[in-house]
């Protein structure tokens, strides 16, 4: 036997002492990961994620009204266009090019350096988020996207408030998912929250918000996940009414089918709306790739030299500035001719996709409503004069229009439906809308194998994964 001395210990060993705190310490944030990570943990955490949401909301909404008042001299400039001038007299109708301008030097340098991920319409980098990164969005996001996209709105740009107020949502749910080291699907899952509760507050729409992140983000429907997700968008829309009011979103009067024939009508406008979908997700791209190709220099300050561009389209029409719902709303009340429906709903794609590819910040789905109002209007007034027995109200075929085309360019059906009735409040239009809406889904899906989010993931070479069932009838 050999009598030589035990062999020391390593030198990183610790006294049994630390190990047993270190052991304890272990211990207790693996109990406290799997406190969170339970079905109780889970739902208070959607509940918060819903309230950061909506207060995120409220923030946003603040910040797009502030810089819209300050760039125009209005509330909303796009409800007075052409009618005056704001702190801008001086000026006079030139000043819709210089605030683009404006507002482009500031934001493109914001986004260039803080966040890239922040220019766009920021649905599709949520769903990239969530199908290949285990839904990873930085904590920049939120500020960044926040300020780039009411800087852009605010400055003219003609985008909406929908897809930054998801990936703000989004990205504030991810990061307290990794506060609270949770695993990648529970990550996932309150990043839907997010973006619902996001949707929920901004439109006060907590049913739209719930579809929107289960049809949409997670692309999937389980039992389970929608239950955490509407209680974010309840949590989140419930105080976004208490800080923004009760009313609907659009307050326009209501619309009934008065006759079946009508009905005809609108399977035809959906017909027509699917086609337009599809045009305006193409449009938007081919627009981004002229920009590309013509850019060269620095990206940071393409938003401000491109700005001069979106500053004459606005010259031309200035109903274009901003999100445009008080032109939604006039189109909807009939209150323009058809010749001047068609140029707005042209006006709306071309500044749209303009914005878009100048490296601007903010949403496609607002102006997908509002191209849908312009043709289903146009189309409404048209009938009425073919057929003025049967064609009715033209403010209905405006309502459907909104959702059948955000339908032929998204292809979420669910949503489009649900959305346009807790936005307008009006059910008596509920049949004609779901059955324009079926349409323009089911010629969308025809002429184009993408949507308008996925199709900007497909031009990076990102193939997210498909969940659509076919249903083989012999």
């Amino acid at each position: 036997m050999s009598d030589a001395a035990p062999p020391e210990p390593p030198p990183d060993s610790q006294p049994d002492s630390q190990l047993g705190q270190m052991s304890g310490s272990s211990r207790f944030a693996e109990r406290w990961q799997r406190t969170l990570s339970s079905d109780v943990g889970m739902l208070l955490l959607a509940v918060g994620v819903g309230a950061v949401a909506a207060l995120c909301a409220v923030v946003f909404r603040w910040l797009i009204l502030t810089f819209t008042r300050l760039f125009s001299g209005y509330d909303d400039y796009a409800a007075v266009a052409g009618e005056g001038h704001g702190r801008w007299e001086s000026v006079g109708p030139w000043f819709v090019v210089l605030a683009p301008v404006l507002a482009g030097l500031i934001y493109g340098p914001l986004v260039h350096r803080f966040a890239p991920e922040a220019r766009g319409h920021g649905v599709p980098e949520v769903m990239d988020a969530v199908a290949r990164r285990g839904g990873r969005i930085a904590p920049t996001v939120v500020a960044v996207k926040a300020l780039a996209s009411a800087l852009c709105i605010g400055g003219g740009g003609s985008v909406g408030r929908e897809g930054p107020i998801v990936q703000i949502g989004a990205a504030a749910g991810s990061t307290l998912a990794r506060i609270g080291r949770l695993p990648v699907a529970r990550v996932r899952l309150l990043v839907a929250c997010g973006a619902a509760g996001g949707i929920a507050a901004t439109f006060n729409a907590p049913l739209a918000g719930a579809f929107f992140a289960v049809e949409l983000i997670l692309a999937d429907f389980v039992a389970q996940a929608f239950g955490m997700v509407v209680a974010a968008a309840v949590t989140a829309s419930a105080l976004g009414r208490a800080l923004m009011g009760d009313e609907p979103f659009l307050s326009l009067p209501e619309f009934r089918v008065d006759h079946a024939a009508q009905y005809g009508l609108f399977v035809l406008l959906g017909l027509l709306a699917g086609v337009v979908g599809v045009v305006f997700a193409k449009v938007l791209y081919a627009v981004e790739d002229a920009c590309d190709a013509l850019w060269r220099g620095p990206e940071w300050a393409r938003p401000a030299v491109g700005g001069l561009a979106l500053g004459l389209v606005l010259l031309l029409l200035p109903e274009m500035y901003g999100v445009g719902y008080p032109v939604l709303d006039h189109a909807a009340m009939g209150d323009y001719a058809v010749g001047f429906l068609l140029l707005l709903l042209v006006g709306k794609m071309l500044a749209t996709s303009l914005t878009i590819g100048i490296g601007g910040s903010g949403g496609v789905f607002a102006p997908s409503l509002f191209i849908g109002a312009m043709l289903g209007a146009a189309f409404g007034a048209v009938m009425h004069q073919l057929v003025p027995s049967v064609a009715g109200s033209v403010g209905a075929y405006a309502l459907v229009g909104m959702g059948a085309v955000f339908a032929g360019a998204a292809r979420a059906p669910i949503t489009a439906v649900i959305i346009l009735f807790e936005l307008t409040g009006q059910y008596s239009i509920i049949l004609p809308l779901m059955a324009a809406i079926v349409i323009a889904t089911g010629v969308s899906h025809r002429l184009s194998g993408e949507t308008i989010y996925s199709l900007k993931l497909v031009r990076r070479g990102v193939v997210l994964p498909r969940r659509e069932t076919v249903l083989d009838v012999g």
